[in-house]
């Protein structure tokens, strides 16, 4: 079982159920939305249940999925594809420890000009 909350803690979650390896997500929206690299894993959308949610507002980036995000503090949490039953979080929102390590770059094709990947983990150009 995992813990976490957005900064305020106006949302607050568990996960009751495996987490996927997680992977930093270099894409232009992600970038923008969280201020640079957006690591997260996921799970099926039925092991996440919330204490508190009052706050949590979803807003479509794109066509294809939403994004969740405290509207009190800010905090980026979730992004759920429109025709998929899993749900990826924030790993930074996590209460600590997870248990998790980082096991790859995606959209690296994408990635800002302001930074290089300098690790050895597999690299996905989407």
């Amino acid at each position: 079982m995992h813990n976490g909350s957005c900064l305020c803690g106006s949302v607050a979650f568990t996960i009751d159920g495996d987490l996927s390896p997680p992977s930093a997500c270099h894409c232009g929206q992600c970038r923008k939305q969280s201020g640079h690299v957006w690591s997260s894993t996921w799970t099926h959308q039925d092991n996440l249940s919330f204490s508190a949610s009052d706050t949590l507002s979803w807003y479509r980036a794109s066509d294809i999925a939403r994004r969740g995000f405290c509207s009190n503090c800010g905090s980026f949490l979730f992004w759920q594809h429109n025709k998929e039953d899993t749900i990826s979080i924030s790993m930074g929102a996590f209460d600590a420890p997870t248990g998790l390590k980082l096991s790859k770059h995606i959209f690296v094709a994408d990635k800002g000009d302001y930074y290089d990947i300098t690790d050895d983990l597999p690299q996905e150009a989407q």
